[in-house]
């Protein structure tokens, strides 16, 4: 398989349903937006995380590919063939217990804090402010634009994220800088 198709070269995509539509296409935009989140995940990753936090990431950036095919797959067509791009109420419970299993080593919030720690701590945060742009995006598709699971899955993850970047920090001994 080749990297490069110029089949792009107009400006023009392709959908998985085979329509052409400009690269511009806020769907295209959408999944552009998730498919930054993952960027930033792995570059969390790279930054040196302990394992179990790996771990989260990694999965998380499996279950971003599966976001941004719903969002490629305007018909929904795909989604109920593949097993591994079908997201459900068990990965959004999943994020959940992850959140409350991290939050449970932390110190109680008592105030905002500000974006930053350590480098893995930094790229998390960035992640999370991408993942609640990437949801506003998927909002101005329209509601019908993907299964509702994928919305709440993105809303959740982000809160993940920042309670990630806070463990991360924790872990580091980087104390939170607080607003």
């Amino acid at each position: 398989m080749k990297i490069y198709t110029k089949t792009g070269d107009q400006g023009e995509t392709g959908l998985f349903d085979g329509t052409r539509v400009s690269k511009a296409d806020p769907r295209v935009d959408a999944y552009g937006e998730v498919d930054e989140v993952n960027a930033w995940l792995g570059l969390a990753r790279a930054e040196g995380v302990e394992d179990d936090i790996g771990g989260m990431l990694v999965q998380l950036q499996r279950d971003l590919f599966a976001v941004g095919t719903a969002l490629a797959d305007p018909r929904h067509k795909i989604a109920g063939r593949v097993k591994k791009v079908q997201l459900g109420d068990g990965d959004v419970e999943r994020l959940e217990h992850w959140i409350d299993l991290l939050d449970a080593g932390l110190p109680p919030l008592r105030r905002f804090v500000l974006a930053g720690g350590t480098r893995a701590g930094g790229a998390l945060h960035l992640a999370r402010t991408v993942c609640r742009r990437a949801e506003r995006r998927i909002i101005s598709l329209g509601p019908d634009a993907v299964d509702r699971t994928v919305l709440v899955f993105l809303n959740r993850l982000s809160d993940l994220l920042f309670v990630m970047a806070r463990s991360v920090n924790a872990s580091a001994g980087v104390p939170e800088t607080e607003w």
